[in-house]
C-alpha cells in the first residue's frame, strides 16, 4: 500500500453503523450533534438516538440567565425537530429551566415516539405542571419527576408497562399516589422523597425496592409480598406527633407484617419510633427468612417500645449476616436501677442463636443499661460473629473506660470475634 492510499482512507466513514451509534451514545448531546461536520456519513446520524439527554452544558454557559434559558431551549427545540426515530429516553437535567412552557410541547412530542424513560429535573423557583399528554405515553418503564405538580386526569388507567417510579418533591394528592401506584401493575422500583404528611396506603403485588423519606403520618404496605429493600426516612412534626399519639392499631404489621421476601431493611431518623407505635403485637405472624442487612439509626434506648422493635427485628431474622444501629440516648446519666432489664431476658427466646451474624457496627453509643444489653445479647449468641465496631457518642467521656470494662467481661459465643472500640 502506498503512503497516497493510507492518506484516501477515510477511517471514521468506514466505521460499522453499530460502532457508531455507540460512540455517539457515549457522547454529550452538544458533542453529538458536532459530529455531523465529520463526514458525509455522519450526517445527522445523532438524529436516530434513541437516548436524548439535556442539560445546562448543552449550550455555552453566560451571566445573561435569560439568554441561556433561551439558548437552552432553541438548542432542545430543534433537536427534536430534526429527530428521526423513536425516542426511547429523554431526561432533561438543569437549573436553567423552570416553569418553561416549552417542555409541555416537548412532552406532547415525546408522547408520540414510543418514550420509555422520562426524567425530569427542573430549577428552584416556580414549579413546573406536568401537562395531561404525559399520561399517553402508555410505553413508559421509568418515570422521575423533580419539584413539580403531578395530578393524574380522572380517567388515567395507570402505565401497564412502568417499572420504576421516582417522586421527589412532587405536589400530588394522596389518593392520586395510591390510584397511580396501584395502577402500575408490574411496578418494581418505588421512591418517594420529600413528601408533605402523606397518609400512604401502598399496593403493588411486584414492588421489590421501597424508598421513602419525608412526612408520613401513616404507611401500610397492603400488597407488597416480593418486597426485598425498604429505606425509610420519617421526618416527625408536632402534627404528625399528635397523630401518632392517638393512633391504636400497630404500626409493625402495617409495615412490615407481609413482606415475607426482605432482604434489607433501612431504617433512618424516627423509623423505630413509627414502628413502635400503636397496640402491642406480640409473637410476630412472619419470619424474615431471608432479611440479611438490617440498619436502625437513632434508636432511643429510653424508650421499651422502640428497644422491643429491634428485638423483634433482629431475633425474628434467622439469616441476618449484618446489623448496625445508632442510638439516640436522651438519658446519659440513667442508671440500671431505672431499666427493666429483665426485658432481654422474657422477650428474647432462650434458644436464640445468630448462625450467620459476622458484622455489627453501634455508634453514637452512650452506654446506658439498654444498649449494653444489646450488645452482651449479640455477642452471647452470634456463633460466627467476625467484627463488633462500637462508636461512643461525642458526649460521652468519663464513661468510656467503664463501658470498656464491661465490654470484655461479656462472654462471647464465636471465639473470631473481635471488638472495635471506636475513639473519637
Amino acid at each position: 500500500m502506498q503512503m497516497g492510499d493510507v492518506a484516501a482512507l477515510d477511517l471514521i466513514s468506514d466505521l460499522p453503523q453499530s460502532i457508531i451509534e455507540i460512540i455517539l451514545t457515549c457522547l454529550p448531546i452538544r458533542d453529538a450533534v458536532r459530529t455531523s461536520i465529520l463526514s458525509t456519513k455522519w450526517r445527522y446520524r445523532w438524529a436516530t438516538l434513541t437516548e436524548l439527554v439535556f442539560d445546562g452544558t448543552c449550550v455555552t454557559l453566560c451571566n445573561d440567565r435569560s439568554l441561556l434559558e433561551k439558548s437552552i431551549v432553541n438548542f432542545i427545540t430543534r433537536a427534536l425537530f430534526l429527530h428521526q426515530g423513536p425516542i426511547h429516553k429523554f431526561k432533561l437535567s438543569t437549573t436553567y429551566l423552570q416553569c418553561c412552557p416549552d417542555i409541555d410541547q416537548w412532552l406532547l412530542f415525546l408522547s408520540r415516539n414510543d418514550l420509555k424513560e422520562l426524567i425530569l429535573e427542573l430549577g428552584e423557583g416556580d414549579w413546573f405542571r406536568v401537562p395531561s399528554c404525559l399520561f399517553n405515553c402508555k410505553k413508559l418503564t421509568r418515570l422521575e419527576l423533580h419539584r413539580c405538580e403531578f395530578d393524574p386526569a380522572p380517567n388515567f388507567k395507570g402505565f401497564s408497562s412502568l417499572r420504576s417510579l421516582n417522586l421527589d418533591q412532587v405536589l400530588v394528592a394522596p389518593d392520586a399516589i395510591e390510584c397511580l401506584i396501584s395502577s402500575c401493575p408490574v411496578l418494581e422500583s418505588l421512591s418517594l422523597t420529600y413528601s408533605d404528611s402523606l397518609d400512604l396506603n401502598i399496593n403493588a403485588p411486584n414492588l421489590k425496592y421501597l424508598y421513602l423519606e419525608g412526612e408520613f403520618k401513616d404507611v401500610c404496605l397492603e400488597n407488597t409480598p416480593l418486597l426485598v429493600e425498604i429505606s425509610v426516612a420519617m421526618y416527625m412534626t408536632d402534627d404528625i406527633a399528635e397523630h401518632f399519639e392517638q393512633s391504636s392499631s400497630c404500626n409493625f404489621i402495617k409495615f412490615l407484617g407481609g413482606v415475607p421476601l426482605l432482604n434489607k431493611l433501612v431504617g433512618y431518623i424516627y423509623f423505630t419510633k413509627y414502628l413502635s407505635i400503636g397496640d402491642d403485637p406480640g409473637r410476630l405472624p412472619i419470619t424474615y427468612s431471608q432479611l440479611k442487612i438490617i440498619e436502625l439509626h437513632q434508636v432511643s434506648f429510653e424508650d421499651m417500645k422502640e428497644i422491643m422493635v429491634v428485638i423483634r427485628l433482629i431475633t425474628n431474622s434467622p439469616n441476618l449476616t449484618e446489623l448496625k444501629v445508632s442510638g439516640s440516648s436522651n438519658s446519659l446519666a440513667a442508671t440500671e436501677e431505672e431499666y427493666d432489664l429483665d426485658l432481654w431476658e422474657k422477650e428474647c427466646p432462650s434458644d436464640c442463636s445468630f448462625n450467620h451474624l459476622k458484622f455489627v457496627k453501634m455508634t453514637d453509643i452512650a452506654g446506658v443499661p439498654h444498649e449494653m444489653e444489646l450488645i452482651k445479647f449479640l455477642l452471647k449468641n452470634s456463633l460466627v460473629l467476625e467484627t463488633m465496631s462500637i462508636t461512643p457518642c461525642v458526649f460521652l467521656k468519663d464513661r468510656k473506660l467503664s463501658m470498656l470494662i464491661d465490654l470484655v467481661r461479656f462472654r462471647r459465643a464465636s471465639d473470631q470475634a473481635e471488638i472495635i472500640f471506636v475513639q473519637n
